[in-house]
C-alpha cells in the first residue's frame, strides 16, 4: 500500500499530543449516541448505528487500498484523526462497532450509562495523564488520569443512578464501583485492539454485574 502524502492545512497530532478538538469531537459524538439512543426506538436505533458503523468501517477498509480517497478523506477529517490512523482504522469506526455490541446485546439503561461514561472518561483520563500525569502504572497510562477517570466515572454515575431512580439506596456503593469499572475501561488492554472498540463492551459487562449484584433491574 502506498503511503498517503497529506496536503491538507492541517498538522495531525500523535497520540502524546492533547488534541483538544479530538476529545471534544469523541465527547460530543458519545453524547448525541446517548441521546439518541435514549428518544428513538430501539429497532430504530440499531438500524442507525448499524448503518453508521457499516459506512465508516466501509470507507476505512477502502480507503486503505484507494490512496486518492484517503487523500479526501484525510483532508477532511485532519482535525480530529491522529497520524497513526492514516493508513489505519479509525477510532471512530472501532468506537461505533463497539457501540453497535452493546447497543444489541444489553439493556437500555446500561448501553446509556456506558455510552456517558466513554464520552467523559476516555477524554478526561487522555487529557490529564498528558499534562499532568508523572506516575506510569500500565504502558502510558498514568495514576494521576485513572484518578481523573475514576472521579468524573463515579460522579457521572452517581448523577445518572440519582435522576433515574435507580439503586438510589445505595447510590454511593454503585456510583463507586462504577467508577472502578469506567477506569478499569479506560485503563485495561485487551491485546492491541483499540480501546475505542474495547472500552463500551469491558464498561456495559461491568455495569451489567453492578446491576444485577444490586437489583437494578
Amino acid at each position: 500500500m502506498k503511503t498517503v502524502t497529506m496536503n491538507s492545512q492541517f498538522t495531525m497530532k500523535k497520540k502524546s499530543d492533547l488534541h483538544l478538538l479530538r476529545k471534544i469531537w469523541h465527547f460530543l459524538g458519545v453524547v448525541v449516541i446517548a441521546i439518541l439512543y435514549q428518544i428513538v426506538p430501539h429497532s430504530t436505533a440499531i438500524q442507525l448505528m448499524a448503518l453508521a458503523a457499516a459506512l465508516f468501517t466501509t470507507l476505512d477498509l477502502l480507503r486503505k487500498q484507494l490512496p486518492s480517497l484517503n487523500n479526501i478523506l484525510i483532508n477532511v477529517f485532519a482535525p480530529i484523526m491522529r497520524e497513526s490512523e492514516k493508513n489505519k482504522i479509525a477510532g471512530t469506526t472501532y468506537l461505533l462497532n463497539g457501540v453497535l455490541l452493546i447497543m444489541l446485546f444489553f439493556p437500555k439503561p446500561i448501553v446509556i450509562l456506558c455510552l456517558l461514561l466513554l464520552g467523559t472518561a476516555d477524554p478526561i483520563a487522555s487529557f490529564v495523564g498528558l499534562k499532568y500525569g508523572k506516575d506510569k502504572i500500565l504502558g502510558n497510562k498514568t495514576l494521576q488520569g485513572s484518578l481523573a477517570a475514576f472521579a468524573i466515572s463515579t460522579i457521572v454515575a452517581a448523577v445518572f443512578f440519582f435522576t433515574t431512580n435507580t439503586m438510589t439506596e445505595r447510590l454511593m456503593i454503585v456510583s463507586l464501583l462504577s467508577g472502578l469499572v469506567g477506569t478499569f475501561s479506560e485503563l485495561i488492554p485487551v491485546a492491541k485492539i483499540d480501546d475505542n472498540f474495547t472500552f463500551p463492551l469491558l464498561c456495559a459487562c461491568g455495569l451489567w454485574g453492578i446491576y444485577y449484584l444490586f437489583g437494578g433491574f
